[in-house]
């Protein structure tokens, strides 16, 4: 049995899978705010409560939105601040008394969908994250790519290829950079592009929603975005040319990505044809907790 945990800053989920992929049991709670080691206890208790209930131990992988530094071993980047600095590693295995894989939630996205999601019969897939930030993992014949720095997939703090008199003044990241990907491409820059262009504040789905209504505004700001977005996974495309470009996160709701992306990404790319695929996930919210079970593959 394989126990996937998504720890989330709002919730922590956990997802028991057998053997071949069948959900046997899945169950959330909030997460302690501010608190690592209400956290922990809170993990611990889940990986307990569960195996209980099934009557069987399981391995364990986490999901977490950050990643863990090769130099130390403690967490860096975290949107939940109270892992930072922190060994969760290390302390979890203390816990639960077994080894603990640890992964990127982007890249535990990346793999549920290369396993058994939409990516399943490519060799190389690309999961992408688009949401309130932007993230991407890497799965190469169904395992994770982490790379020599473990920020493989990062693509979200590139800086937006051949930037236009749109696309400036190069926004701040709060990376520290200028012009990041991930400040033109997140949910909430859509709206702050839809904003600096209108004067009106529209939501993601609002403004998809008035587009197919045919209103032009909101049809000039998607296009914006797309061709955004075209240029920034065209890059993705020529360094890795993956078969399969998986997209997650709010955005990934936007049905004309999946129709329009192709034609966006052509003038970018060095090839004279894009055979690469892309799709919206399979397992949906699920896929990052069933990707952290699944980094025991």
């Amino acid at each position: 049995m394989r126990l996937g945990i998504d720890l989330g800053g709002t919730k922590i989920e956990i997802i028991a899978l057998a053997s071949d992929g069948h959900e046997l049991l899945r169950q959330r709670i909030a997460t302690p705010q501010g608190d690592y080691l209400a956290t922990l206890m809170a993990v611990a208790g889940l990986v307990e409560a569960t195996e209980s209930k099934l009557g069987q131990r399981g391995s364990v992988g986490v999901g977490i939105p950050g990643a863990e530094s090769l130099a130390t071993g403690l967490i860096k980047n975290a949107n939940s601040t109270c892992l930072i600095g922190k060994p969760l590693k290390r302390d979890l295995q203390a816990l639960l008394q077994r080894e603990v894989r640890l992964a990127n939630d982007a890249n535990c996205f990346a793999l549920s969908e290369a396993i058994d999601g939409s990516g399943r019969d490519a060799r190389i897939v690309f999961g992408i994250i688009l949401g309130t930030g932007v993230g991407g993992g890497i799965v190469v014949n169904q395992q994770v790519l982490s790379g020599a720095n473990a920020i493989a997939g990062e693509w979200g703090h590139n800086p937006l290829p051949l930037p236009g008199d749109d696309d400036l003044p190069l926004p701040t990241c709060y990376c520290g950079r200028l012009g990041c990907i991930e400040t033109y491409l997140c949910g909430p820059a859509l709206t702050t592009d839809h904003y600096r262009h209108t004067g009106e504040t529209l939501a993601a789905a609002e403004i998809e929603t008035r587009a197919g209504a045919g209103d032009m505004a909101c049809e000039k700001t998607l296009r914006r975005y797309e061709d955004r977005l075209g240029r920034a996974l065209a890059g993705v495309i020529n360094i890795l040319d993956p078969q399969v470009i998986v997209i997650g996160g709010g955005l990934s709701n936007m049905q004309r990505l999946y129709r329009n992306l192709p034609e966006r990404c052509t003038p970018y790319v060095f090839s004279d044809v894009i055979y690469t695929k892309f799709l919206p996930p399979n397992h949906g919210d699920s896929s990052g907790v069933r990707g952290a079970a699944w980094l025991w593959n």
